[in-house]
């Protein structure tokens, strides 16, 4: 009993280290984690009586416990089993793919990195770029939104900063959860849109087992209150056009929903312009193939990160013009889907759609770019400066009858002709020649991918003409 036991110093030390490790993880870590979780329910209570709209339990679920009930959901466990059946392949290896697809497609929110980075990094980023501006915003309809309806904002997908400019303004409304497509899925990018709520989604799968689970995610979050941010076009707009809605999204939505018994879903419609796109050049060069892919390259971001930082340095430096986001009028789903009330839900979908659309069309804003490569574009000849102004002031009053809101600087039309002009003269689109304004040749497809961006707004006149 009393003998002496010898042991080598370096067991001591991890029989010393294995002990403290126990030590910390029965009493020590339990009190943490209860401070911890103490200060976060805190911190989520104060957030939510700030934000319009509250950021509901589903979203601060573990993101491990969110990827279980999301495998192991009845409709999930029917699709595995319909889905083993039809690949001829055990129901365990069907499973495998459901749990794969869920930690793909499951985000992990957490509201410091939300409202303590993203927020402000959004911010940061937005008002370095661009003047920011809030367009038409139809507030007292917005106020009137029922706090315990799903929102989701849809809009048109213009820019990569479509995310970060919406969730800028928006921050003191809600914390929205993108539907984020695959590009984003690359280091660190991907981590920092889990913990901001983004959900990854792989637009063009057809795998049916994939789809049930994005599917059933989608309905659960909507379930569960989680306010969304939404692209109906289901991807950035290649001419500038709007593009026709895809329904993917949609269908998920509608597939669970009933007006007499589910939680009402709200639709917000968000019209944004800018007066340069950052991706413009990719957007519209041309491919021998015919198809082209946005695709990150950090070769290509350090090369413009460097030359703003040394425009910057220089004094040389412009923000890229002005940004504008206008909000229309909320729809609601109950109230939509009482005005179809025998329509087969495919019609019903396609419908809303439409109208989702509509209403984004109708408040994306005329900003002085856009007007100008509109009004350069009809003239097709080399115009004067007073000539310029004259076309655009008669624009202006067209839209202006038309309830299509203009973002005219300082409320100075002749200024925001200048401002729009100036964009585009800095960028070599526009040669000044004799007093005359005339489009470069070589750009005149980036110049038509910002006069799309509104030609919409004209649709209706083109038509009366054609008739």
């Amino acid at each position: 009993m009393n003998n002496v036991v010898e042991i080598p110093v370096w067991l001591l030390v991890i029989g010393g280290l294995l002990a403290a490790i126990g030590i910390l993880d029965r009493l020590l870590m339990p009190s943490v984690r209860w401070y911890l979780r103490r200060r976060l329910n805190r911190v989520i209570d104060s957030l939510n009586d700030r934000l319009q709209l509250s950021i509901q339990p589903f979203k601060l679920t573990r993101r491990k416990v969110m990827i279980d009930r999301l495998t192991h959901d009845p409709r999930v466990m029917g699709a595995i089993a319909a889905y083993a059946k039809s690949e001829n392949m055990p129901p365990e290896v069907a499973a495998k793919m459901a749990e794969r697809y869920a930690r793909e497609i499951v985000p992990s929110f957490s509201a410091s990195a939300y409202f303590g980075f993203a927020i402000r990094a959004s911010k940061f980023l937005a008002t370095a770029m661009y003047r920011v501006r809030i367009g038409f915003s139809d507030d007292d309809a917005l106020r009137n939104v029922d706090p315990d309806s799903t929102v989701i904002f849809v809009m048109n997908h213009r820019s990569n900063m479509d995310y970060v400019l919406v969730t800028y303004l928006v921050a003191e409304r809600s914390a929205l959860s993108y539907a984020v497509g695959e590009w984003a899925r690359v280091w660190p990018l991907q981590q920092l849109i889990r913990a901001m709520g983004g959900y990854f989604i792989r637009r063009k799968s057809r795998n049916q087992l994939y789809r049930k689970v994005l599917a059933r995610y989608v309905q659960l979050a909507t379930e569960a209150g989680v306010t969304q941010a939404i692209f109906p076009e289901g991807r950035l707009s290649r001419d500038g056009l709007l593009g026709e809605p895809k329904l993917g999204l949609l269908s998920y939505i509608l597939g669970d929903f009933n007006p007499e018994t589910s939680r009402n879903v709200v639709f917000i419609p968000v019209g944004l312009n800018y007066d340069r796109v950052l991706e413009d050049r990719v957007l519209t060069a041309p491919t021998i193939d015919g198809k082209r892919k946005f695709r990150f390259q950090p070769s290509a971001f350090l090369r413009f990160m460097a030359r703003q930082m040394w425009l910057r340095i220089t004094g040389k430096f412009y923000r890229n013009g002005y940004a504008c986001v206008s909000f229309g009028h909320p729809i609601s789903l109950t109230e939509f889907m009482e005005t179809h009330p025998r329509a087969e839900m495919t019609e019903v979908i396609e419908s809303l759609g439409a109208e989702l659309m509509t209403r984004i069309g109708h408040v994306v804003p005329v900003l002085p770019v856009s007007l100008v490569s509109t009004v350069l574009l009809k003239a097709n000849r080399p115009i004067n400066m007073l000539e310029l102004k004259s076309r655009c002031h008669q624009t202006w009053q067209d839209l202006s009858a038309r309830g299509i809101y203009s973002h005219v600087p300082h409320e100075d039309e002749d200024y925001a002709v200048e401002v729009g002009l100036r964009m585009l003269t800095l960028r070599h689109m526009v040669i000044e020649a004799d007093g005359k304004f005339a489009l470069a040749p070589e750009h005149t497809h980036i110049v038509q991918y910002y006069a799309n961006a509104i030609a919409h707004h004209f649709a209706d006149d083109q038509q009366a003409t054609t008739t």
